[in-house]
């Protein structure tokens, strides 16, 4: 290891034991770093602030904001109510109904509003005072809401999968969002199916609740014009109409012209507070895009990266043991580090090691993604919990016991996808002839 490597390494893991924010232990690692390959302490500070703004310099993350503010509009435009009254549709029929709608509503939410946090703050929000109501065990109730938080940022649009586009080095946006849809059902699925056993055996009430054909399709239409925005922008996106970046200026306009005038739900008020938490959110996404950027150049030009890489292939040149082990490793460390920080940090670390070993970057992306998406929502550090915690009124130990069979049957779910690649790369193949 070069003397680079080891103070980036110690320094971070210094500053994150004392809790300083994750960018900020990136930024000031590297930039101690950057100390001992540059010949003055000007030029370390002059590399390190051109290196974080030719990263940020890039058509590709402007798609970040616009789907971040689309997901902020949706969350208080009304339309979480309608996907939820639509999930109940699809779901009401099952075993643990109340439960099992949660899932559907996450994977529903989440995949238009791309925020986990955001989806569990409102599936959680609707749904705990029913499923209270109806005297459902709330802290299974509370964990589901968690596992299935994160189904959203695998099934596009997806700003961790824009994220890994980029630092990967230029995997197609369109190639990877069309690769998230089956996993991400996967995810969702594997809560499903622990939440039907847990109903068949009593633990959860068996009461379903059915409608009628006409309620349906009224439920169904109401939340047709904010699934249309699912069609619209993964349909211009596969037909070569608009690129990834586009689609999101077109979700974000969409989003406002929904909430304003079809909705009549967003008020000049909530747009401005919209505008203003995705500032926010953007911000923060951005100052860790620029660390981390900086970060990876810094390893590629000492050629740390090399040396990680030819030391992890030292110890099996074996792809499905090196799997095995990249599963492990991320499930541990994405239980410390959020979803974006994880994907920054050790993508340009572990992606050539999967090239070397004859794994597709579009594959190598989901199975990352999929890991961080387990990790955000387990202790001690994820964000999803504290959120579903909050919002149903149980505390985190009361949720923490029911999550872990969850998490079981969703690694489940993750091994599945790891080793069969084609759950990653046959949709993409099929619909844009292409994987990579």
């Amino acid at each position: 290891m070069s003397t680079a490597l080891w103070i980036l390494t110690i320094v971070f893991i210094g500053l994150l034991m004392f809790g300083v924010p994750v960018s900020f232990c990136i930024g000031i690692g590297t930039l101690l770093a950057l100390f001992t390959v540059t010949p003055t302490v000007d030029a370390a500070l002059i590399v390190s602030a051109q290196r974080i703004a030719s990263s940020l310099d890039s058509f590709t993350l402007v798609a970040i904001p616009l789907f971040i503010l689309a997901g902020s509009i949706m969350n208080t435009g009304g339309i979480a109510a309608r996907l939820i009254d639509l999930a109940k549709v699809l779901v009401g029929w099952m075993p643990g109904s109340l439960a099992q709608i949660t899932v559907v509503a996450n994977a529903l939410f989440g995949a238009i509003s791309g925020s986990a946090v955001a989806s569990a703050a409102a599936v959680g929000s609707v749904m705990s005072p029913l499923q209270r109501k109806a005297g459902y065990n709330m802290p299974i109730c509370a964990a589901a809401n968690v596992a299935a938080s994160p189904c959203g940022l695998l099934i596009p649009p997806s700003g961790a999968l824009i994220v890994y586009s980029l630092i990967s080095g230029g995997t197609p946006v369109d190639v990877l969002f069309v690769a998230g849809y089956i996993p991400g059902i996967l995810m969702a699925l594997s809560v499903m199916i622990w939440l039907w056993i847990v109903a068949m055996r009593g633990d959860l009430p068996r009461e379903v609740h059915r409608y009628s054909m006409g309620e349906s399709m009224t439920i169904f239409l109401r939340a047709l014009p904010a699934l249309a925005m699912i069609v619209i922008v993964m349909g211009g996106i596969v037909a070569g109409i608009f690129t990834a970046t586009e689609a999101a200026g077109v979700a974000a306009f969409y989003t406002f012209v929904l909430g304003k005038f079809f909705y009549r739900s967003l008020s000049w008020q909530t747009l401005a507070r919209s505008i203003l938490d995705a500032s926010v959110g953007t911000a923060v996404v951005m100052l860790m895009v620029g660390v981390s950027m900086t970060m990876s150049w810094l390893l590629a030009s000492t050629g740390s990266v090399q040396a990680i890489a030819n030391a992890i292939i030292a110890i099996s040149d074996n792809p499905y043991t090196l799997l095995l082990m990249f599963n492990v490793l991320m499930l541990l460390l994405g239980t410390f580090l959020d979803i974006t920080p994880g994907l920054l940090i050790f993508t340009p670390i572990f992606l050539p090691v999967a090239v070397k070993l004859g794994i597709s970057p579009v594959h190598f992306g989901i199975i990352i993604v999929f890991n961080l998406c387990i990790g955000i929502a387990t202790p001690p550090v994820g964000s999803t919990l504290f959120v579903a915690a909050r919002v149903s009124r149980v505390s985190l130990t009361e949720l923490t016991r029911p999550l872990l069979p969850m998490f079981a049957f969703e690694i489940a779910a993750l091994m599945l996808v790891t080793y069969i690649p084609a759950l990653s790369l046959w949709l993409p193949e099929v619909l844009l002839g292409k994987v990579s």
